[in-house]
């Protein structure tokens, strides 16, 4: 059940504790929102967790939102903030040397492609989705939001508090580091 109410409204309205805003809100964001930490993380169950996490995290400081800006470039920020906690968690445990759960290789996720990629080679789109992970945060933020999400080069800006010209330069470093890890498979280079 889609509407055409505008997300700063839904946002207003739920921000009044209004339910049916706040389920409209996460109808229209939430596959977006599991796209994005799914491609940050490469796990479809890290992915689930932080989609979730997202949501909580956004209706928490929904009072903060500024309506002039994009909804979706705003859970984007908050989605992206999730996955780097995540990943620091999970640094922080390999560091201390905890183990992963016995089940930690049912985690992986499943590297389908979606029906636009479908045709392409499985296992260059492995490689991608492995490079694309290992990609320094700022430049792996950038090709995720504006490349897999389509976020626009303003909505980008706005999500990660940087210019546009910024965007610009690390979407161009991104791609180059990229393109050379994918043609040696190897990880990108720092």
């Amino acid at each position: 059940m889609t509407s055409d109410v505008p997300d700063a409204a839904l946002a207003r309205r739920a921000l009044t504790g209004d339910a049916q805003a706040q389920r409209q809100l996460v109808e229209r964001h939430r596959d977006g929102v599991y796209r994005l930490a799914r491609s940050a993380t490469g796990s479809a169950e890290d992915a689930f967790d932080i989609t979730q996490d997202a949501f909580i995290a956004a209706f928490g400081a929904l009072g903060r939102y500024d309506p002039a800006r994009s909804f979706r470039g705003w859970i984007a920020a908050i989605t992206l903030n999730k996955c780097r906690d995540r990943a620091r968690r999970r640094a922080v445990r390999r560091y201390l040397g905890l183990p992963l759960p016995d089940d930690a290789a049912a985690w992986v996720a499943d590297d389908a492609p979606s029906p636009e990629t479908q045709a392409a080679d499985r296992a260059e789109l492995a490689a991608t989705a492995r490079a694309i992970a290992l990609l320094p945060p700022n430049l792996k933020d950038v090709l995720i939001l504006r490349t897999i999400e389509g976020l626009s080069q303003h909505e980008t800006a706005q999500a990660l508090g940087i210019s546009g010209k910024a965007v610009e330069t690390r979407l161009s470093r991104a791609r180059a580091k990229l393109t050379l890890a994918v043609r040696d498979n190897v990880r990108p280079p720092v």
